[in-house]
């Protein structure tokens, strides 16, 4: 992991999260790119654009910025990015043409103010990045390591494309996977399912040395179960695999993954499907 990307509109929510990147990045002697996104402004306004230009601020709390935790960015430079345009597309074009491996963004932003924008994108960030994406909430408390993780998994055809990240980030920081197979139907052969990829997921953390453990529930509202469960274990991240909700071309994710970013007052790391073939043929191994 050579570049983090971290979404930044100077709310405390953004940089809360930018404190959490800073922590992965000392682990993996990474760098750090800040984003902030100058949004177009709508045609119908009543503004010039000249009124909403808050570039020379910008780059003075930027500044501000680096001058104070770039002596904390052990493992590598900290950098930002002005960029114009559709917020979630900026960060995660940034991300990808960086060749970025994480962006982290905060979960929610300050209420009330319309350039603090990080809460109302989250889950566009999610759902179009092309790299995992760490959304944090503000208030969670950041330690210097990642002890336990805990990894839903369900009878959906890609929920093991999460496995691979997972496993490396529970490598970087020494991390035990707390494997949560979870019933949501009485339908026997869906169960057997569970326990099919369940069993995969603990082979691959085998031959990865990854310490694990395994728990199954039975439960109705899979999202809920997951975080009562983490936060039983005072867990510090949540993984997940996201995509994007094809009964509507909104480009949010769909509910399930929506109710984990949205709800959870742990770190939810979310994997995206776009690597669905390459990442499954891992598994055809085991």
């Amino acid at each position: 992991m050579k570049r983090i990307v971290v979404a930044v509109d100077f709310s405390s929510g953004s940089i809360h999260a930018l404190e959490y990147a800073i922590n992965i990045a000392n682990k993996v002697h990474a760098e750090i790119m800040m984003i902030w996104v100058d949004k177009e402004p709508a045609p119908e306004s009543i503004y010039s654009a000249d009124t909403h230009n808050y570039r020379d601020e910008v780059i003075k709390r930027f500044n501000e910025l680096v001058a104070k935790y770039q002596p904390l960015c052990t493992g590598g430079k900290l950098e930002f990015k002005l960029r114009k345009g559709k917020i979630y597309y900026e960060i995660v074009t940034t991300a990808k043409t960086k060749k970025a491996e994480l962006i982290v963004t905060g979960s929610h932003g300050v209420s009330g103010f319309e350039e603090y924008w990080i809460g109302s994108n989250a889950n566009r960030i999610v759902a179009s990045a092309s790299c995992p994406v760490i959304t944090v909430r503000n208030g969670f408390e950041i330690k210097q390591n990642l002890d336990h993780i805990v990894m839903p998994i369900d009878n959906s055809n890609h929920t093991l494309l999460k496995v691979p990240f997972t496993a490396q980030v529970a490598k970087i920081f020494g991390a035990k996977v707390h494997i949560l197979a979870i019933y949501s139907t009485n339908l026997k052969t869906m169960h057997q399912r569970v326990e099919n990829y369940a069993e995969k997921a603990k082979k691959f953390f085998e031959k990865e040395q990854i310490d694990y453990v395994t728990e199954t529930i039975e439960t109705q509202n899979s999202t809920k179960s997951t975080i009562d469960y983490a936060q039983s274990l005072n867990a510090d991240l949540i993984s997940i695999v996201t995509e994007q909700d094809e009964r509507n071309e909104t480009g949010l994710i769909a509910p399930c993954a929506q109710q984990m970013v949205n709800h959870s007052p742990i770190p939810v790391l979310s994997v995206h499907v776009a690597d669905k073939i390459q990442t499954l043929k891992l598994f055809d191994q085991i």
